[in-house]
């Protein structure tokens, strides 16, 4: 991070240290060098640029005094003293306190509008003259849903309180009183001491003051900030690690607390001395554990809530599924037939009461006159016939409210989970090398796993391993890609003990000649090539002790944050130079046996911005070498091709060819300092680094200054392997009429090759290549790839015999078009096309990408990555899926779903996918087909009673109509009823199109299930109706075998549509149905209500059995009807699938799920 650098003096770490009693035994070893020779520097500097400023989420600014934070080291009260008021280090991911929970749970349940709209009912229902429904019967069903969910939200943060309690109770070393004493993390206080030792995880963010290690060095793993388990190195600042603990004294001059983790700008001061700089590499962040190091101590910057890891502790985005969107338009639907109910009822009303006005008197439900006072003129309340209109209308609103489904969202939500539970536990999406199981972080999108129709990809991590492996080389320009000359090199230590490296490499045996017995400039070249390979990094060799079955073989591991540094460090090693030891000032080389010391005088790190890295060594022969690797495209601007324009060319040629097999390439290059241009680094760099005013861009500065006219050494090619499967998932996909496009930071030949390896090109396909370099080229581009496809378009009228295209685009020409507004011309090309690789790209360039298509189509988006530079891809996308790789946990931690490989992505969305949107749009169709019927039946009523809204059903039968009686078998259908085998929908991808096209939940089958629904309300209705209307029943009897009829009508309605049966779904529905009548007959026995004992009454006789029959039997001929119709003439592809699934033999069905087969099929 170029805002953050860090600096140590190679004078201060050589003088007491044990490093420095090692030193005459490698200065024997004289690598002869041409040049001149210098005093050994004494200026030691390490310069961290390892994030560009686009992509830093704090340190962007400059450390002005205003925003900054002053740590007072071994001064916890001045520090915390007005008006800073730091907070302790106690953690609270609780959302509710004791007193908090009611207030706060029900105001964020009622930022949904339907309980808004339930509760202004509830509270209608109150008033004397709407009162249709009891009071407590009215509340009832919002009183549940909200009791159900508050029961869910307090179990979930009483987890959480358990797990703050346990971390807050945990006990750190701190210094008090000069001596350090246990104390627990939840009272630290910012500028207090802490003493950490081996395998503890630290407290609260702290700034290394001193280590076990002489030279202030620290190993520490961040696997629990950020998922990466190889060792990092942090450094205390020389200044700082003479002086006790508890003698230091100085202000720590930071930033204020921000997100960044990769980011930390600082000065520390100590007693007036100049300002020293801090940077990412001193800081050592909460959550992480010390490795390989006896103890650290440093003082504590941030704590608690303002810890960097606190700050990155909120969840995935929040999205709304694309069906919920859709319902709404048909709750507004719903709310339009309520009002329409309503307003029918009130006009009915309305021309009933002027009819009548002259009985008003009279009449005992409008009776107004009061004869019971010895007022002769004595009224009730009576308001006029307009306000009984009024409150005809609202007491209707009140009575048909259950049309819009107040259980809908909380069965909606219970069904997330149930569909989130079988996803987790998918053996088939369980990654066994990993041990990792697939994650669901967002549960409110399960069903647009079903309806995706573009997936953008990462390449590196996500198409890959990203475990790279060094596979050829071309140095001094010579070809060196024969690798069968065995595993590499070994080291022998002195007490005979062989290191080996733990991963072998495959050499070239004429490279590995050259390199031991060669001559001249070709072999000065090579043997310079590997030192930079095994110099310029930030590598940790790792002994391992155990590591092998022969006791007298060790095997050294080389850890670091890149891969592609371990794959060079171990490309190194197999050459004969092994990185044997590292900290902050030196490394120590095994050249062939002959160890040696170099002292590391300076180190550019890598960034996006330069795209190299540069190291300063002083050489056991004096001299001074800027060693420097990087990007080609960056490479050879710095590269002073005047040397050798020939070795230029040669190894431009051997990139080409490196990439074409679709290897990584890396450039290396490497020149002599004098000790002038050395001296006039280090005043620059100090300078740039203790500013206080734009130091980022003066350290910048600082860097690209000291990497110019470099001379070339060759270039490297690493092989990042395909994962498992992923061709074969990728096939599947487009068989799904998912259109897979990848977005990668490689070179265009790259990526064009792990194209045709992952089957995402094809031989058949004409590319469309835009590769521009200026806004004219870049437009030209743009037209002729629009004729093109205009072309390829009036050529191929049939789809089946249609030429497939795919664009290839790189990261400068979408920089042009996106700045001239030409957006819509690349969208036009690009949906044309089956296949879009972008290279070169930029994390915002992703974004902008995905960004493209979401504003200009309807189609569903999935993003799907591993890395930091994937996190705003993913969160733009309707779905955003984190691969759990190398690269850390930042995509796991924006993401909506999270698993290890990409070829989960076949049965997440064939299989998971698929199930959840067919069974979510058939649950929500349902339950307003449920609802509106009940409503319907009640309508029909109220044209028979004078338009009162009087109603034979009890209040409590009409609440719990919607939240019992009928709940539980739409939530258990939806969470366990497939309409097609696994194994049937990965055989056929193409069923995935159901999803895409919406089959499952429409318009059309809205206003169909509507209509089916008033039928049945009628049949429920007119039936009874017409049984009895000569007879003496009683209303109670009446409505009790509408209640009956109704519930047992949708559940066989439902029964009808379930398509794989088992016990829990036998029991849900049949036993809603014998709950229901449980229900009834426990109201019936009730002396005070209303309907006592009518159910006994009206059972006793056959009419009563023989109307249910008839109910259910005219209810369900239309709807059995229609579907024996459509089966049988127009059958979908999914009932097809489905006739096959039954009658088909099982072992013709069998298919594998994804073939772990990577290789490429032409």
């Amino acid at each position: 991070m170029a805002d953050s650098p860090s600096v140590t003096f190679a004078a201060d770490i050589r003088s007491g240290s044990k490093a420095e009693s090692s030193m005459s035994s490698f200065e024997s070893f004289q690598f002869q060098r041409a040049g001149s020779r210098i005093g050994t520097p004494a200026g030691v500097a390490r310069v961290s640029t390892r994030r560009s400023a686009s992509e830093r989420f704090g340190s962007l600014c400059d450390l002005r005094d205003e925003a900054a934070r002053f740590v007072y080291i071994n001064d916890a009260e001045r520090t915390s003293a007005p008006p800073a008021r730091l907070p302790d280090n106690s953690v609270h991911t609780t959302k509710y306190s004791v007193l908090t929970f009611i207030p706060r749970n029900l105001y964020e349940q009622f930022h949904r509008v339907a309980y808004v709209y339930f509760l202004i009912l509830a509270a209608l229902n109150q008033v004397p003259q709407l009162g249709v429904f009891s009071p407590a019967a009215s509340i009832l069903p919002l009183a549940f849903v909200l009791g159900v969910t508050a029961v869910k939200d307090a179990y979930e943060d009483w987890r959480r309180h358990l797990s703050d309690k346990t971390e807050n109770s945990r006990t750190a070393s701190v210094l008090v009183g000069g001596v350090f004493r246990p104390k627990r993390w939840k009272d630290i206080q910012v500028g207090e001491v802490v003493r950490v030792v081996a395998n503890e995880t630290l407290p609260c963010d702290i700034v290394l003051l001193s280590t076990s290690d002489p030279t202030g060095v620290a190993y520490v793993q961040t696997i629990n900030l950020d998922g990466e388990s190889n060792l990092k190195t942090r450094y205390a600042k020389l200044e700082t690690i003479p002086t006790p603990p508890e003698a230091l004294a100085g202000v720590i001059k930071c930033e204020k607390p921000n997100r960044n983790i990769y980011g930390f700008l600082a000065t520390v001061d100590l007693d007036g001395r100049r300002a020293v700089s801090l940077g990412p590499s001193n800081i050592v962040l909460r959550g992480c554990e010390l490795k390989n190091t006896t103890w650290a101590i440093g003082v504590a910057v941030y704590t608690g809530r303002d810890t960097k890891v606190m700050l990155n502790s909120s969840g995935a985005p929040s999205k709304r599924s694309r069906l919920e969107t859709h319902m709404n338009r048909e709750i507004i639907v719903l709310a339009v037939v309520l009002v329409l109910l309503c307003s029918i009822v009130s006009l009915l009303t309305g021309i009933w009461l002027g009819d009548h006005s002259d009985e008003f008197g009279v009449i005992p439900y409008f009776r107004k006159r009061d004869f019971s006072s010895n007022d002769p003129d004595g009224t009730y309340k009576w308001y006029g016939a307009s306000a009984q209109v009024a409150f005809t209308f609202m007491m209707g609103v009140i009575q048909f409210q259950v049309m819009i489904p107040i259980a809908l969202i909380i069965s909606m939500e219970l069904v997330r989970v149930g569909q989130a539970y079988f996803m987790v536990q998918d053996k088939h999406m369980f990654d066994g090398k990993r041990q990792a199981k697939f994650q669901c972080r967002a549960l409110n999108i399960n069903e647009d796993l079903g309806q995706i129709k573009y997936v953008f990809s990462d390449k590196t991590g996500t198409l890959t391993k990203n475990r790279m492996e060094f596979r050829c080389a071309s140095v001094h320009g010579g070809d060196f890609s024969d690798t069968d000359g065995g595993d590499g090199h070994s080291v022998t230590e002195e007490d005979g003990v062989v290191l080996r490296p733990k991963t072998a490499v495959k050499t070239d045996p004429k490279l590995v000649a050259l390199l031991k017995d060669g001559a001249g400039a070709k072999a000065d070249s090579a043997r310079d090539f590997f030192l930079t390979l095994a110099t310029c990094n930030t590598i940790v060799p790792i002994v391992i002790d155990g590591g092998t079955a022969d006791p007298g073989v060790r095997l050294v591991e080389y850890q670091g944050e890149s891969p592609d540094e371990q794959a060079l460090v171990y490309a190194a090693a197999a050459y004969g130079y092994t990185l044997v030891e590292r900290t902050s000032g030196h490394i120590i080389i095994d050249v062939f046996g002959t160890r040696q010391r170099y002292e590391v005088l300076g180190l550019h790190e890598f960034d996006s911005d330069r795209k190299r890295m540069s190291v300063i060594i002083g050489c056991p022969d004096k001299t001074v070498m800027l060693f420097v690797k990087g990007a080609d495209s960056s490479m050879f601007g710095v590269i002073d091709k005047t040397i050798n324009s020939d070795l230029v060319q040669a190894t431009e040629k051997h990139l080409h060819s490196y990439s074409s097999l679709g290897l990584r390439t890396l450039v290396i290059g490497m020149r002599e300092l004098s000790q002038a241009e050395f001296q006039e680094w280090q005043m620059a760099y100090e300078k740039a680094s203790t500013a206080l005013l734009g130091r980022g861009n003066l350290l910048r500065g600082v860097a690209a200054n000291i990497e110019r006219n470099l001379r070339l050494l060759g270039a490297s090619g690493i092989e990042d392997k395909l994962q498992d499967g992923v061709p074969e998932a990728i096939e599947k996909l487009r068989q799904a009429g998912i259109k897979v496009w990848v977005l990668t930071g490689d070179k265009q030949e790259t990526a064009i090759s792990i194209g045709y390896s992952c089957k995402l090109l094809t031989r058949e396909m004409t590319q469309i290549v835009i590769n521009s370099h200026s806004r004219d080229s870049c437009t030209k581009s743009l037209d002729d790839a629009i004729s093109m496809v205009d072309k390829f378009q009036s050529f191929s009228t049939d789809s089946q015999a249609r030429v497939p295209l795919a664009l290839i685009i790189d990261g400068n020409s979408l920089v042009y078009i996106f700045d001239t507004d030409r957006e819509e011309k690349l969208f036009e090309v690009a949906i044309a096309c089956d296949v879009v690789l972008c290279c070169r790209v930029a994390p915002l360039q992703k974004a902008g990408i995905v960004d493209l298509i979401k504003k200009r189509t309807s189609d569903m988006t999935l993003a799907i990555g591993d890395g930091a530079n994937d996190v705003s891809m993913i969160q733009m996308a309707d779905v955003g899926i984190g691969i759990s790789g190398q690269e850390g946990r930042q995509a796991v931690m924006a993401s909506d779903f999270a698993m290890g490989q990409f070829r989960f992505l076949v049965p997440l969305l064939l299989v998971h996918g698929h199930w959840n949107y067919q069974r979510m749009g058939y649950m929500i169709l349902y339950n307003f087909y449920r609802n509106a019927t009940f409503v319907f039946m009640l309508f029909w009523y109220v044209l028979y009673t004078g338009f009162t809204l009087t109603t034979a059903i009890t209040e409590w039968s009409s609440v719990l109509y919607s939240v019992i009686y009928t709940a539980v078998p739409t939530i258990v259908v939806a969470i366990l009823d497939k309409d097609l085998g696994r194994r049937t929908l990965l055989k056929y991808p193409q069923l995935y199109g159901a999803g895409q096209c919406e089959e499952n939940y429409n318009l059309r089958l809205f206003i169909f299930i509507m209509m089916d629904s008033v039928w049945q309300s009628l049949a429920i209705f007119f039936i009874p109706y017409l049984a009895y209307r000569k007879s003496v029943i009683d209303g109670a009897s009446l409505g009790d075998l509408w209640t009956l009829s109704v519930v047992i009508l949708v559940n066989i309605h439902l029964a009808m549509d379930v398509i794989r049966w088992n016990w829990i779904t036998h029991a849900a529905i049949w036993g809603s149905i014998v709950a229901t009548w449980i229900c009834v007959m426990i109201i019936d026995s009730i002396p005070i209500m209303p309907g006592f004992w009518a159910i006994y009454k009206v059972m006793g006789t056959g009419l009563f059995w023989a109307l249910l029959l008839a109910v259910t039997v005219a209810g369900m001929i239309p709807h059995f009807a229609a579907k024996a119709f459509k089966e049988y003439f127009t059958p979908s592809d999914i009932q097809i699938a489905r006739e096959m699934e039954k009658w088909q033999d099982t072992h013709d069905v069998t298919h594998p799920e994804v073939q772990m087969s990577t290789v490429v099929r032409v």
